[in-house]
């Protein structure tokens, strides 16, 4: 297939981890760290997307470690706080029959790397620049 015929569904990750809202920081950065990823989409109660936490919002521990407090400390806060508190709630999302293309050039514009891909409502993949190296390797 044509890479400009390609849809967001060909190379999008249909297996996505998720968090919820009142979950705790530190299972965000623990799931993180497993998975090896840099975004959790974080679902409400109704299991719609409403927010994106990103290893930048959990870059803020670090800044806690940095200024003196500790690892201990770190993890004190990160038990502390909730997800809803760090998330990002604006979050731009694609869908499955998205160009390839088109998907790419917003998140260039948007200087944002991944889309949470959203059918009928529901969160069914994550497209990340990760998606996109994978995708080059395999031409």
């Amino acid at each position: 297939m044509d890479n400009k015929q390609l849809k967001v569904s060909d190379v999008m990750s249909a297996c996505v981890s998720t968090l919820g809202r009142n979950d705790k920081l530190s299972i965000a950065e623990d799931l993180m760290k497993q998975e090896r990823i840099r975004h959790l989409p974080v679902i409400n109660e109704d299991g719609h997307l409403c927010g994106i936490i990103t290893q930048r919002d959990m870059f803020r521990g670090a800044l806690v470690r940095a200024l003196g407090f500790g690892s201990r400390a770190e993890d004190q806060i990160l038990n502390t706080i909730a997800v809803k508190e760090a998330m990002t709630d604006k979050v731009q999302t694609t869908t499955p029959d998205t160009l390839l293309t088109e998907a790419a050039k917003l998140m260039i514009e948007r200087k944002i790397g991944c889309l949470p891909v959203i059918d009928g409502g529901r969160l069914v993949g994550m497209l990340s620049e990760g998606d996109f190296v994978k995708l080059m390797t395999q031409q």
